[in-house]
Order: structure tokens, then sequence, then C-alpha cells
């Protein structure tokens, strides 16, 4: 693949994004499903939908699972990791006992309005819990959200709320903060990571996709795209397997110990615990199928800016939008570029590691 190749499979909407996807699929000689969203649109009214790409035998034991878009905005860089592993010829010949499942925009709108959330400003990946039960609790985010989320977004409203916030970490450790931040929310439906009160039709659909998709699966590759975290361009891994047991080890040797065992990304703190991830929601709806996999991050911004940027596309949903219209394009632009940067070399960068790492899961469901 020529750079000009690598460029050209990023996309500057979801409509060209979906279209690219779908043609590589064609192309591909895989089998295409969408599964249109019922209640919303896309900022030009158009459809939104989540495409699947399947290929190989749907009664196949083993099988690579690779989702795209599930924090909106990150959805782009998702998407051209996808469209290289489809471009790469590696799908062409699947063994008989092997089948990959590419799910393109999980997080339909998200991905089409260049936000994080769903249409109900939920968080998708803080989603996956079980809501029969009594919903977990993130008191030490309430007790910040008033300056996470300033009712204003001026200079005098941030400095503001930077004194509170800075008050809070010195009074509860970097670690306590980050935990805050992260683990997600269920109590403010206007909040920054909130997790919903009940399953968001991306999950429903999910859980749909993979029992009509992998209705056999007994050892199931997953990786889920992400941007943000970690060096920029460069991969950060999450592997949510239990430490150290069959499923971390394995995936220990299909991308480096160093790399899944890492204790950078968060500041200095330790990773702190998370609520209701895909992740999570994948290994319960294939159980009892065993699942070795990893959310997998490309590095933008320092965390502290990625983290201010999510707070901006919040308040451009939630607050008073400024009147100033060239203020708000650079706003918008922010949020954007923050995820998914413009920077060619970044962009080709993502892809070539994309790729290999696509390609060292299917070997490592090879040997599995």
């Amino acid at each position: 693949m020529s750079q000009g190749d690598v460029i050209d499979f990023y996309a500057e909407t979801y409509p060209e994004a979906r279209a690219k996807f779908q043609l590589a699929v064609a192309q591909s000689a895989g089998q295409l499903t969408s599964y249109v969203h019922p209640g919303a649109v896309g900022p030009d009214h158009g459809t939104l939908a989540m495409d699947v790409g399947c290929f190989g035998a749907v009664d196949a034991p083993k099988a690579f699972l690779i989702l795209s878009g599930t924090h909106g905005g990150e959805g782009y860089a998702g998407s051209a990791a996808q469209i290289a592993l489809l471009r790469s010829g590696a799908l062409d010949h699947l063994a008989p006992d092997t089948r990959v499942v590419l799910v393109h925009g999980i997080n339909p709108y998200g991905f089409a309005h260049w936000t994080r959330t769903t249409e109900n400003n939920v968080d998708l990946n803080r989603n996956f819990v079980d809501f029969s039960g009594r919903l977990p609790r993130n008191d030490a985010y309430l007790e910040l959200h008033d300056a996470l989320c300033p009712k204003e977004w001026t200079e005098s409203s941030r400095a503001s709320s930077r004194r509170a916030i800075d008050a809070w970490i010195a009074a509860h450790g970097q670690q306590a903060w980050m935990q805050s931040i992260m683990m997600g929310q269920y109590d403010e439906p206007t909040g920054l990571n909130y997790g919903g009160r009940a399953p968001e039709w991306s999950h429903r659909t999910l859980e749909a996709i993979l029992a009509q998709h992998l209705p056999s699966v007994r050892k199931l590759a997953f990786i889920d795209w992400h941007t943000g975290l970690g060096q920029p361009g460069q991969p950060f891994f999450l592997c949510f397997n239990q430490h150290r047991d069959p499923n971390w080890e394995r995936a220990c040797s299909w991308w480096g110990r160093d790399r899944i065992e890492t204790a950078d990304g968060y500041d200095g703190a330790a990773r702190p615990t998370y609520n209701g991830l895909i992740f999570y929601g994948v290994q319960r709806f294939v159980a009892p199928a065993e699942v070795t996999g990893a959310v997998i991050e490309f590095g933008t911004l320092p965390v502290q800016e990625s983290f201010d940027q999510l707070r901006i596309d919040r308040w451009l949903k939630f607050g008073h939008t400024p009147d100033d219209p060239d203020r708000l394009a650079a706003m918008r632009r922010g949020v954007r570029d923050a995820f998914t940067p413009p920077d060619p070399a970044w962009r080709r960068g993502v892809v070539a590691h994309a790729t290999e790492i696509q390609l060292q899961g299917l070997a490592g469901v090879a040997a599995w």
C-alpha cells in the first residue's frame, strides 16, 4: 500500500467512512449486513447504521471481532484500521475454522456528529453493566461535577474550575482523581462518562450481532479501536482479561508483554477500574467462549488536554453555544482534531501499527 492509499483510508464525514468500509467489504468478497438506527439521524438528517462485514464460515469455532467507533469521533481512525485490514488481502483465504467479523461504527450517532457519546449522551464504553441490579456509585465524580461541567466556557469559568479541581486533587490524590473521571458515572445524565440507565441501542444491537454472526464461537480474539491515551501516534494497549490468566498470557504472546503490562498512560497513576466496558459485554455475550483481546488506543494529546476537549464536547451539547461562529467552529475543530489528528504522519503511522497488530491477532487465532 502506498502512502497515498493509506491516507485515502480515512474519511472526513460519517457517510464517506461508511461508503469506504462498504466498498472495501464488497471488494474483499465479504458479507455485509447493516443495522439501521431506528431513532437517530446524522447532522445531514441521513441514515445512521452499524455496518458489519463478515468473512469465513458462520459456524467457525474460532473468530476475530474488531470494532470501530465506540467513542464516536475516534471512529475515523478505527475505520481506517479496518479498511487497512481489508485491503491487506489477509481475509481472502481464512482457514475453515476461522471467522472474522468487523463492526463498523458501533456508535453511529457519535461517529456522524463527531462526539464521544450516543444520542442520549451515554458513553457507550460505560454502558455494559447489569442494569437489573444496583448501578455503580461514583461519589467522587458527583463532588466534581459542577467544576467539570461549568455552565459557561470562558476564561474565568475555566480558571475557577481549575482551582476547584486542583484543590480536590490536593485533598484526595492523583489516583483518586483519575479513578473519578475514568470509571464512569450513572447519576448525572448531562455529565461526563455517563453510563446510562438502560442498555443503549448500540448495546442491544451488538448483542444481536454476536448471536447472529458468531453462533458457534468458542475462541474469540477481540480488538476495540480507540484514540486519545498514550504517546502520540503509538499504540497503547488496555487488556481487560484477568491479570495473568491464560487469556492475558495469550494477549502477551500475540502483542508483546511490554505492551500488555505497561504501567503508562495515566499521568503517573495506576490504571483505574472501569465499569461497563464493551470488553465485558462481549465476554458475557459469547460465554462460555474464551475471549482474548484489548482496547487499543492511539495517543493524541496529553491526558489533561484530551480531557479538556471532552469537556468542550459536552459543553457544546448542554452549554450556551458561543455567539461567535468562528469561535464555535474552532471549538468543534479542536474536539475533532484531539481524537483524529489531521497530521498525515500520525494517520499513516496509525494505519501501519494497526495493520501489524491485526495481522498478529489473526496469526494468534490461527495458532490457538
